[in-house]
């Protein structure tokens, strides 16, 4: 007769099983506790506010409108103007923060003197308070005691009324964001390239490659996935554009044409200014699903560039 096993260790108790079983999301529960309570709960009190007819002056009375805050909104010519101004102070702000940034990494990825504290600076601009940033560069981009217009004189250009007129002061409020947030980035790119193996760059100097060369065809490549997700988070920051310019004149309107009015002030002025929460709930509204269809249509492109990359 065959010998009878040896008995197994024995089953844990029924609660202990389920205590196991259960730890894993006793160890996540606070971030979607927290998340539920201050990401969703107000994302989904927005839809619902959007619908309604909402007074500052007496938000605890609601009046059913359905999609009238949205229809109104597009019948008004500051929100396109505001939305115009938005993907124009984009551009001006993302398109030379990244290349400045993408050019400052590349310098600080070689063995430099003083390399830690050149990097160190800079994270200043973006540690410094927008407010105290915003208010400098005011008085920079000064029309009649202004630095900038003072350095152009020396070259014989007249004075710039950068608060007033329309490209001056997009340029000027793109300014400030290309300071403040170049550093950032650059160091964002400085951690993709320590990570790109120090080999390819051997083989491309064996083979002859020259430091441009290199740059386009190692460095480049390697840092796709960051410089995809540099250009996701600009885009969003963009987007969402509110202190630099209600500071840069102190007026919620961007001026007096509303000239560089982002979508973020028109929202503080409907919603802060006139009173109407259901049309800033609106505005708010609008201004994700934008965020949400730039993001996937960077997606898309990138997915799109690196299939036909894996198709050669």
């Amino acid at each position: 007769m065959a010998p009878s096993p040896p008995p197994g260790p024995p089953r844990p108790p029924v609660l202990r099983r389920v205590l196991r079983a259960a730890s894993p999301y006793a160890y996540i529960a606070p971030f979607f506790t927290l998340f539920a309570a201050f990401g969703l709960f107000p994302l989904v009190y927005t839809a619902f506010v959007s619908l309604y007819r909402v007074e500052l002056q007496n938000p605890g009375t609601m009046e059913w409108r359905g999609l009238d805050n949205y229809t109104a909104l597009f019948a008004d010519e500051f929100f396109w103007t505001s939305l115009r101004n938005t993907f124009t102070i984009g551009l001006l702000s993302t398109v030379p923060q990244l290349v400045t940034a993408l050019g400052l990494a590349h310098l600080l990825n070689y063995r430099l003197r003083g390399r830690t504290f050149f990097r160190t600076a800079m994270l200043l601009p973006y540690a410094t308070s927008v407010a105290a940033a915003t208010l400098v560069f005011a008085q920079l981009f000064g029309r009649d005691f202004g630095l900038v217009n003072y350095t152009l004189g020396l070259v014989g250009v007249d004075p710039v009324d950068w608060q007033t007129g329309t490209v001056a002061s997009q340029v000027a409020v793109s300014a400030i964001v290309v300071w403040r947030w170049t550093g950032y980035n650059a160091l964002i790119y400085l951690a993709g390239m320590q990570s790109i193996p120090h080999e390819l760059y051997e083989a491309a100097e064996m083979d002859g490659a020259s430091r441009w060369r290199q740059f386009f065809h190692v460095t480049l490549p390697g840092l796709r996935p960051t410089i995809l997700f540099t250009v996701v988070v600009s885009t969003i920051g963009a987007t969402q554009l509110f202190g630099e310019p209600l500071l840069f004149e102190g007026s919620v309107s961007g001026g007096i044409s509303h000239q560089y009015q982002t979508l973020g002030l028109y929202l503080y002025e409907q919603g802060w200014g006139f009173f109407h929460l259901g049309r800033a709930a609106a505005i708010a509204w609008v201004m994700f699903l934008l965020i949400l269809l730039l993001v996937g249509v960077n997606a898309l492109l990138a997915r799109r560039r690196s299939s036909k990359e894996a198709g050669r």
